[in-house]
């Protein structure tokens, strides 16, 4: 997607051939930075701390991890040890094991230098199947955006979406916002309110930043506010993305997403989840028993970063040592999702629904 005119991926290596460049989220919508990687633990601290994040931008950033940690030492244990140090950073997102073995499965074989530029090539390969990938998401996705269209004269349709799953999260064009970009871009009205998405705010910091740049009209509201749009019937349909589906349609979100399905059902609302083929674990049934859910620092909750004039600053919100639990993710079951929106088209969020789209997982 476009910044000021200039096209932008999340994730490249360098000029130099070999440091990986990303975008510094942790910096925005404050200031745009670029940061540069250069060793295992650097990406290892950037997927921790969020300065990447996203399922489908976790994986490929620890596939960059992987080409860099051979970079210094190609040998089987630093590629072990790398692979046990990177898949430990963040838990839920299954994109970061899946993008481990796909570059553990292209370099297992090779020594030395062929090995490094195996494991960049596959890593450089994975970035350009999630462009790939989230393009035909949004061209499946928008579909739903052009039928609800249709009856609206003219009205712009309503989206309320949570968390990012726009291009921040992926390498470009987004999961659940890549329909967005794709019907606006054709001229179909459409206004998306953000949730602000407590208490990382990646819906008021990342969502409405790359919104507002594209110029997608979008209003950011409360966590708390979305059911009450859909009483007022203010939604047409919500449209989420997934770190972890799981093979029976269970999928796994950022913390009140589950909220948002039971009020879309409550109110009859379409509730659809963008899942990349890269975000389904074909290993696991039960979304809710099986899926492991980060529990982060209690600090994102008691304290939140904000611009006092030109400066930011972080401040304490709750009283000084208030215990609080932070967990990441939630589970909606598959029962609350009206379908999936895969890269190979919608289908139900249930087994049959998705092997009717990947037959090759079908023993």
């Amino acid at each position: 997607m476009d910044i000021n005119g200039t096209h932008y991926r999340t994730i490249w290596v360098e000029d130099d051939g070999w440091s990986v460049g990303i975008i510094d989220q942790t910096l925005l919508p404050h200031e745009f930075l670029i940061a540069r990687l250069t060793t295992l633990d650097e990406v290892c601290i950037a997927i921790e701390t969020m300065q990447v994040r996203g399922a489908p931008l976790i994986g490929v950033a620890a596939a960059y991890g992987l080409a860099l940690a051979l970079r210094t030492d190609a040998s089987d244990k630093s590629l072990l040890e790398a692979i046990e140090r990177l898949g430990a950073t963040r838990p839920t997102a299954v994109n970061l094991q899946w993008a481990l073995e796909k570059v553990r499965a292209a370099v297992e074989n090779l020594v030395g230098e062929d090995r490094v530029s195996a494991a960049y090539a596959k890593a450089a390969g994975l970035a350009d199947e999630d462009v790939s990938a989230c393009a035909r998401i949004g061209r499946h996705g928008a579909e739903l955006i052009y039928e609800v269209a249709g009856g609206k004269q003219d009205q712009p349709v309503q989206i309320l979406t949570h968390c990012n799953a726009g291009w921040l999260a992926t390498v470009d064009w987004g999961t659940a916002l890549a329909p967005v970009y794709r019907a606006h871009d054709a001229g179909v009205p459409v206004h998306v309110w953000v949730d602000e998405t407590r208490p990382r705010n990646q819906g008021a910091a990342l969502t409405m930043w790359e919104l507002m740049a594209h110029g997608v009209p979008c209003t950011l509201v409360a966590d708390n506010a979305g059911g009450y749009l859909m009483q007022k019937g203010m939604v047409d349909l919500c449209l989420v993305g997934t770190d972890r589906t799981t093979r029976r349609g269970d999928v796994a979100n950022k913390i009140g997403t589950y909220l948002k399905a039971l009020a879309a059902r409550d109110n009859g609302v379409p509730f659809y989840v963008a899942a990349p083929s890269s975000s389904i674990d074909w290993q696991l049934d039960d979304g809710l028993t099986e899926i492991p859910i980060e529990e982060r620092s209690p600090r994102e909750i008691t304290h939140i970063v904000g611009r006092n004039g030109t400066e930011v600053q972080t401040v304490e919100i709750a009283p000084s040592g208030a215990k609080a639990a932070n967990f990441a993710f939630d589970v909606t079951r598959a029962r609350l999702v009206t379908a999936l929106v895969t890269d190979r088209g919608l289908c139900p969020a249930s087994c049959e629904g998705l092997i009717s789209r990947f037959p090759e997982h079908s023993s």
